[in-house]
């Protein structure tokens, strides 16, 4: 058979690997009883407002949605008090990632970003064939805002920075911040990717939305998979000038937001109720869990979001298939810094417990071998 004819960066480009699904493990394994605590789902399910508005939109799923995702983007808009030119919607986040990376960068430019940051950067980037730049993690695995600007050349066209950061849970204040984007002025489009931002409680947090509202060369991207609850819908957005979405929206997909993820997201919007209890739940669970790691003596990187990076000192992939068996799904991670690590999402406080009670038994296996 005739070798596929694709460029070369495409045949070097790594395979995003997503947290297992429970299904799979079951057939794998024989586990019935699992626990998926892998991808940072909100554990108290989807917003019931959203649920509503899929089932009454369902008999009109035979037409193609509304391409400009219109009731959606002015409703985040109207919520957020900018320009509806301003908002673009995605399939999830990473959907825009991706349009960034086509908009902005042609072959050989740069996009800057943290070594121990989310690794959609560097597959978004390299699918472009352009060049990824990264500045090493703190030592407490944080952005290292001084060094990412040191990294700016004129090559550069994009920074991603992901505030809080996935997967080490960790985050930059506002006085970083302001003196990052005055290091780096306009010379590229800083990308604050703000998935996490509903969880963080820190006062100190940078709300990106001012930035792109006094007019900073910054775009903000959210998503409703996390507290809201809608991950299988795959559904996200980007704040910006309305230039910069104008140029991202040319290359955006038609109809690449579904009719029951934009009507879903519209109905989350709306619910404060469910959010709020969703950060209350998780502002409770994540001290839970993290109290009894440091009362297990287990390292993790303490975090502002609704996941745990536990740092275990042995191999995380057998560790991994050794929580599966016991009904547990966690996320291995690697790269610099991040050896022998693994995110653990917060999930109902049973599931925690879940966690805590296969984690005994493992220590104990290991102190009894």
């Amino acid at each position: 058979m005739r070798r596929p004819q694709v460029p070369e960066y495409i045949r070097k480009l790594g395979v995003y690997v997503p947290g297992r699904p429970i299904e799979e493990v079951q057939r794998e394994l024989g586990v019935t009883d699992i626990v998926k605590l892998a991808s940072n789902e909100n554990p108290l399910g989807p917003s019931p407002k959203a649920v509503a508005a899929v089932a009454a939109a369902l008999p009109t799923v035979h037409r193609y949605p509304d391409g400009s995702g219109y009731a959606l983007r002015r409703a985040i808009a109207v919520r957020h008090g900018v320009d509806l030119e301003q908002v673009i919607l995605g399939a999830g986040s990473v959907e825009i990632i991706e349009m960034l990376a086509r908009a902005f960068l042609a072959d050989g430019d740069e996009a800057v970003f943290s070594e121990q940051s989310f690794v959609s950067y560097e597959l978004a980037v390299r699918q472009v064939n352009g060049k990824a730049v990264t500045a090493p993690a703190t030592a407490g695995r944080g952005h290292d805002l001084p060094a990412l600007a040191c990294a700016i050349t004129d090559r550069t066209r994009l920074v991603l920075l992901a505030n809080p950061c996935n997967p080490t849970g960790t985050y930059f204040t506002r006085a970083a911040l302001d003196r990052f984007l005055a290091e780096a002025g306009d010379r590229a489009l800083v990308v604050l990717d703000q998935a996490y931002h509903e969880y963080v409680a820190q006062p100190d947090y940078p709300d990106g939305l001012a930035d792109v509202k006094a007019g900073r060369n910054v775009m903000v991207l959210r998503t409703f998979s996390k507290i809201y609850g809608l991950a299988g819908l795959r559904i996200g957005y980007g704040l910006a000038s309305a230039e910069v979405v104008a140029m991202v929206n040319r290359v955006r997909s038609p109809f690449n937001t579904s009719s029951l993820a934009q009507v879903a997201a519209v109905a989350a919007l709306d619910d404060h109720d469910w959010a709020q209890r969703s950060r209350e739940h998780n502002l409770r669970e994540l001290a839970f869990l993290q109290d009894e790691l440091r009362r297990r003596q287990v390292r993790f990187t303490p975090s502002v979001t609704n996941f745990v990076l536990v740092e275990f000192g042995t191999d995380v992939g057998e560790l991994f298939l050794e929580f599966q068996k016991r009904g547990v799904i966690i996320r291995p991670v690697g790269g610099p810094g991040l050896v022998n690590c693994a995110r653990v999402s917060v999930g109902t406080h049973a599931e925690n417990e879940r966690f805590l009670a296969a984690l005994d038994q493992l220590v104990r296996l290991r102190a009894g071998a």
